[in-house]
Order: C-alpha cells, then sequence, then structure tokens
C-alpha cells in the first residue's frame, strides 16, 4: 500500500489489471513525485506496460481495472468521467508509446498531428499552434522545423519520429510525463540521444517521469527511484542507489546477476540468466509468483507473501528475511 507522499504527481495503490483469466497486473502500487523520474523496470509480460496505461484509463477492450485509488495531483482518477480523463490525456498527463510509427497517422503530416493537441486543450488558432509545435521541435534537437511539420511520419527516421513524439507530449506543458520504453527498435548511438534529451528535458521542466524499461543501463542512469516488476506484482521498490547496492529480492539480484561486469566478465564464460518462465497467473492466484524459479523457495512460498521494509522506502515482497543472502552465504 501506498503512503501519503506530500509531493507526489501520481500515486498508484493496489492496481489490479485481469484479462478473461488472465490477472495481468497484482496489486501494483508506486508514487511518482515533482521533478522525479522513476522507472519501472522487468522483463517482458511482466505488466509494465499495462500499468502505465491503467493511469489514463487507455486499457484494450476487455480489461478490468481495480484500485484503491489512482490518484493524480491529488484527484482520484477512478472517479471521474471518460470525458474528464479525456481533459487530461495529452494535457496535464502525456505519453509517449513504444513504437512512434504505430502512434502516428501516416495520413497526417506531423504538424497536422502536433497542432491539434494544442487546439484541443488551449482553444487556440492553427498559426498559434503550429508556432508551438516548431518551437518544441527546435527544443527537442530537430532542425529546419518547418519542413518537417509539413512532412508525414514515413519521411522521418525512427529517431527523428520518437523527438517528434517527445515534442507533442510536450505541447500543453504537462505535470506528468509516462514513457513506454521510448528507445525501443532504435539503435544504440540514437538511444542515447533519447535519453539524454529526455533527461535534460526532465530537469529543465521539472517533469514527473514514469519511465518503462526492461534495461537496468537505462535505470541505473536515468531513475531516482525504480520499482521492479515480475508476474503483474512490484517485487521490490526503492531508491536506485539502494535497489543496485543490497538487491534484496531473489528476483532482483538475478537480474542484476546477469548484468556482465567489465574487467570481471571472463571472455568463455556463461552470462548469469534466469531459468524458467513467467507463469501465466489466473486469478486468486496466492503465494509467490516467481517461486517456481527461485532457488530459495520452500512450501510457504505458496501462501500469502508478506510485503518487508528494508530501509526507508526500501521495500521487497518476500518471506526472506532481509539478511538472507548474509545466512545464505
Amino acid at each position: 500500500m501506498t503512503t501519503l507522499v506530500p509531493d507526489a504527481v501520481l500515486s498508484v495503490d493496489n492496481l489490479r489489471v485481469s484479462f478473461a483469466r488472465t490477472e495481468a497486473v497484482r496489486g501494483v502500487s508506486l508514487t511518482v513525485r515533482r521533478g522525479e523520474t522513476h522507472c519501472v523496470v522487468g522483463e517482458s509480460g511482466c505488466g509494465k506496460s499495462i500499468s502505465a496505461l491503467s493511469v489514463t484509463n487507455l486499457l484494450p477492450r476487455g480489461a478490468t481495472r481495480t484500485a484503491g485509488h489512482i490518484r493524480f495531483q491529488g484527484q482520484d482518477l477512478l472517479a471521474m468521467s471518460e470525458r474528464q480523463i479525456a481533459r487530461l490525456r495529452g494535457d496535464k498527463i502525456a505519453m509517449i508509446f513504444q513504437e512512434p510509427m504505430t502512434s502516428l497517422n501516416p495520413a497526417y503530416t506531423i504538424g497536422s498531428q502536433m497542432s491539434e493537441v494544442f487546439e484541443r486543450h488551449r482553444r487556440t488558432t492553427r498559426r498559434q499552434a503550429m508556432d508551438r509545435a516548431a518551437e518544441l521541435l527546435t527544443r527537442v534537437g530537430i532542425a529546419a522545423p518547418a519542413m518537417r511539420l509539413g512532412q508525414y511520419p514515413h519521411q522521418l527516421s525512427g529517431g527523428l519520429r520518437q523527438r517528434m513524439m517527445i515534442a507533442m507530449a510536450l505541447m500543453c506543458d504537462p505535470e506528468l510525463l509516462i514513457a513506454d520504453e521510448p528507445t525501443t527498435a532504435l539503435d544504440v548511438t540514437v538511444q542515447a540521444q533519447i535519453l539524454r534529451l529526455l533527461q535534460k528535458l526532465q530537469r529543465e521542466l521539472g517533469l514527473a517521469l514514469l519511465l518503462i524499461t526492461h534495461d537496468l543501463g537505462v535505470v541505473a542512469r536515468m531513475a531516482q527511484r525504480v520499482s521492479v516488476m515480475y508476474a503483474g506484482e512490484v517485487v521490490e521498490t526503492g531508491t536506485v542507489a539502494e535497489i543496485f547496492a543490497a538487491p534484496t529480492h531473489p528476483y532482483t539480484r538475478g537480474l542484476l546477476d546477469c548484468i556482465p561486469v567489465p574487467g570481471m566478465t571472463r571472455n568463455g564464460e556463461p552470462l548469469g540468466n534466469i531459468p524458467g518462465v513467467v507463469p501465466r497467473l489466473l486469478p486468486g492466484f496466492i503465494g509467490c509468483g516467481f517461486r517456481d524459479r527461485c532457488t530459495m523457495a520452500t512450501p510457504e512460498c505458496a501462501e500469502t507473501i508478506p510485503l518487508r521494509d528494508v530501509d526507508g522506502d526500501h521495500r521487497y515482497l518476500c518471506r526472506l528475511p532481509p539478511d538472507w543472502k548474509r545466512t545464505a552465504a
């Protein structure tokens, strides 16, 4: 359960999302503070994107969402109508989607799609909206913005499309920016450029940034806080320094052990891995979702698992005590 944080822009408590007989998100709680980057990390299919889409109720048809609360700047989004939520989307809450090519309409120019956001939420003229779009394209590092505004998505490279998506998200000066794996399908050099840009804009504008990723390198570079997800649950949360220095949940520890260490991982040595696959969890599942892949599992792991405190805001979901690593050694 989340605790009240005075400077919280987003607070999610006990979020659950189900698709028929599959429970995709199971009791997720997290808080994003003003001016903070909070990363949600985990392997594909663990519920990261579904959790993010739940904030503004952009879930696929057939999904069922429940939560203790989903609060944005103190307002409970669960109590709002679809019309009220639509006023927030693209305005005070903006999202950068995983694949910009499928998020953009190929039949409309960049300028038309960017200006639509500003015209709708700010009730301005097309000229004012286009001026705002050109200003933001310049800010995100796109040269010749007037020319780019007249182009179509297929005329831009992947990196330029992603920069354009960032500029579009910033059109109405949002308070919360949700970025769902914004560097997917980009080459390494462009990934670094996009991450530097997001970091710079977040710092300059004081945004609350919820960043979805499966890359621990991105977490180490970008985040102040991190939530580690597995099988629809947040299994560990804390500051980046706490999680990297003292990973406590066996899954978090396994993820970090999979990262090659320069100068210590020898050529020809097998890389770390976590055996097994993520289970499909039916509604009503009890116990630890990681137990079938965990070397520390016992019969008690099939029972209700406690949420334990390590230190301060560092918490993890496991029956093992915080010092289990020393005991096991």
